[in-house]
């Protein structure tokens, strides 16, 4: 017997290897035939480094208005101000030149544009979210006019996806928003612009894109494109994690972090879902503000250990592609993480056990709950994953 199985590809036409940014982005311009670029930026790359002003100065006169000073995990508030100056400037192109924040928030402004979204409640109408029947609803709409350049500087993956997280202030939930071309339409990975990112947020989030992989290549769901894929982008991240650790300004580690950053996103862009440590990480940082990366440097080993009993199988290849065949997974990322000096436990990121039937709770709203290698039908079924994450 055959398996058949099918591969959602993105909008996105190009994507630049090791080129500088400011370069990248003037060229794609003018491909674009694009006239008023709105800029949203990292403000830490734009008032403690030059280079934002250098893609300024490329791009010249086409620049429409520049705004920086997103909040991390990109709150609704600062998305609809993002997108309210990007709609005055008349904007024809976004570029975006940050972190995982920055890149979402820079893909939901696509959409706010197009469909003249102005106020929080607005929001709604677009957001991805589980019904009571625990159905994953996601609204059909047009996707925008307006494209998006996106120039990541963490390894969060979000660059290569149609779907974006913004935090609903009000219920302090970290919701999904999906279509297809809210994918950028180039992505532009420059090594050398992410020396500046500090080593915490790169490395946690290198983490994270550890564990897009490692929940594609356990979950039953996968199938062979992906899984080479996934198993490829642990290669690449372990190594480059390890020597960007070792030596942050060796720009061919970071090129290769962000290579297998794109690879760890192919498998969830196509459709393989993920699982535990995706959906509890989702509600660790909108509910309780913890670091996008930390989340995964929290979790992934737990839930690896969770789900062995059920997937263990799956879990060898995962093994194999950090080169030690005979030991288990949860074992092998576990120290992995360790050796890059993150954070391994709930309580180390302010998460302490009596927020954990809350966490519980908020991780049932969330679609990849559902998706679990391991079957997660309520929130009781999440307490003994979060018990072996507590520390």
């Amino acid at each position: 017997m055959v398996s058949s199985s099918a591969l959602d590809l993105t909008a996105t036409e190009k994507v630049y290897m090791g080129e500088r940014a400011a370069v990248a982005i003037t060229q794609e311009a003018e491909r674009l035939n694009a006239q008023r670029v709105f800029l949203l930026v990292s403000s830490t790359l734009l008032e403690k480094t030059d280079e934002i002003d250098q893609i300024q100065q490329a791009l010249g006169s086409k620049v429409a208005a520049t705004y920086h000073g997103m909040p991390p995990h990109a709150p609704r508030g600062a998305v609809l101000e993002a997108a309210a100056m990007a709609r005055e400037a008349n904007a024809d192109l976004v570029v975006t030149v940050g972190g995982g924040s920055v890149t979402d928030a820079g893909k939901i402004v696509t959409i706010c544009l197009k469909h003249n979204i102005r106020t929080h409640d607005d929001m709604d109408n677009y957001r991805v979210y589980v019904n009571d029947e625990g159905d994953v609803i996601k609204p059909v709409f047009d996707g925008p006019d307006v494209r998006a350049i996106i120039c990541p500087t963490t390894l969060s993956g979000g660059e290569f996806n149609p779907l974006s997280g913004a935090t609903d202030e009000k219920a302090k939930l970290k919701q999904g928003y999906e279509t297809r071309l809210m994918a950028p339409v180039t992505v532009v990975l420059d090594p050398a612009l992410t020396v500046h990112t500090p080593e915490w947020l790169w490395l946690s989030t290198g983490v994270r894109a550890v564990d897009h992989a490692l929940e594609a290549l356990a979950s039953y769901e996968s199938n062979y494109f992906a899984d080479g894929m996934a198993a490829s982008a642990l290669e690449l991240l372990s190594e480059g994690l390890t020597r960007v650790k070792a030596n942050p300004r060796d720009l061919d580690a970071r090129l290769k972090c962000q290579v297998g950053a794109w690879q760890s996103m192919v498998p969830i862009v196509g459709g393989v879902p993920m699982g535990l440590s995706h959906a509890v990480g989702h509600v660790l940082g909108g509910s309780f503000d913890v670091p996008h990366g930390y989340c995964s440097c929290v979790m992934a080993p737990a839930v690896l250990a969770f789900n062995e009993p059920v997937n263990g199988e799956r879990q060898k290849r995962i093994s194999r592609a950090f080169g030690r065949p005979d030991d288990k997974a949860s074992t092998i990322v576990d120290e992995f993480i360790t050796s890059l000096g993150m954070p391994r436990s709930l309580s180390a990121v302010g998460v302490s056990e009596s927020d954990h039937a809350l966490v519980a709770e908020n991780t049932m709203h969330d679609f990849w709950a559902r998706t679990n290698p391991r079957t997660v039908e309520k929130a009781d079924d999440v307490l003994p994953v979060l018990k072996m994450a507590a520390g």
